[in-house]
């Protein structure tokens, strides 16, 4: 069993300058203003229809996303209904197979601030159950089962892997409310630096979100 860390990989390469202009262009279109296009003026154009609530120009630029995260924060990811998802499939994927290691690999949750070198009680705990399900799993494998029905014995915390591509309007809806305090902690573990990758890139779409800590 291989035990890791939640990650993300921006797919899209983020050409912030190019996109303000494309969202300008459009925007400018309802306005038929497009003569006051200058090399500069998209970001005070982008943050003046945001700031009046005028968000549908936003849906002409969409960004993909790779995360790798247990299956229940993926469980939440795909409730945004407008975003496209591709996912690792525990119904095809055999992780008796050489290509997984003939291992399963978990995400390890954050079980708070124990220390690098203190293993809790709670920790044992969770890896003992994790390894117990990887037994059954492979078990249930060697009786002649399909992946798609061992997999019913695998955990929550098994890591999987989904991308996600949103137009930039639904990526500040996913920002807002998985980056909140009331987000599940290894979803903020994603999401807040992933938040202020895309607020270094296009400040002029996101520089109004404010995360608390």
């Amino acid at each position: 069993m291989k035990i890791i860390k939640p990650s993300y990989q921006i797919l899209s390469d983020i050409d912030g300058p190019e996109i303000l202009l494309a969202i300008e262009r459009a925007g400018r279109t309802c306005y038929k203003s497009e003569d006051k296009i200058t090399y500069d003026s998209a970001q005070s154009f982008i943050e003046m229809l945001i700031s009046r609530g005028h968000e549908s120009v936003l849906e002409h630029c969409s960004l993909s996303v790779l995360f790798i995260c247990d299956r229940g924060v993926s469980h939440e990811i795909v409730r945004h209904r407008l975003a496209s998802f591709s996912q690792e499939s525990t119904r095809y994927c055999n992780y008796s197979n050489d290509k997984f290691g003939k291992q399963i690999t978990v995400i390890c949750p954050d079980f708070g601030e124990n220390g690098d070198d203190i293993i809790s009680e709670e920790e044992i705990t969770w890896e003992k159950a994790m390894r117990m399900s990887e037994q059954y799993y492979f078990k249930l494998l060697k009786l002649g089962c399909s992946p798609q029905i061992a997999r019913s014995v695998l955990p929550n915390s098994l890591k999987t892997e989904i991308v996600v591509t949103a137009n930039l309007r639904e990526w500040r809806t996913i920002f807002k409310q998985r980056t909140s305090k009331a987000a599940h902690p290894q979803m903020r573990e994603l999401m807040v630096p992933l938040f202020n990758e895309f607020k270094f890139f296009l400040p002029a779409v996101f520089n109004d979100i404010i995360i608390t800590k």
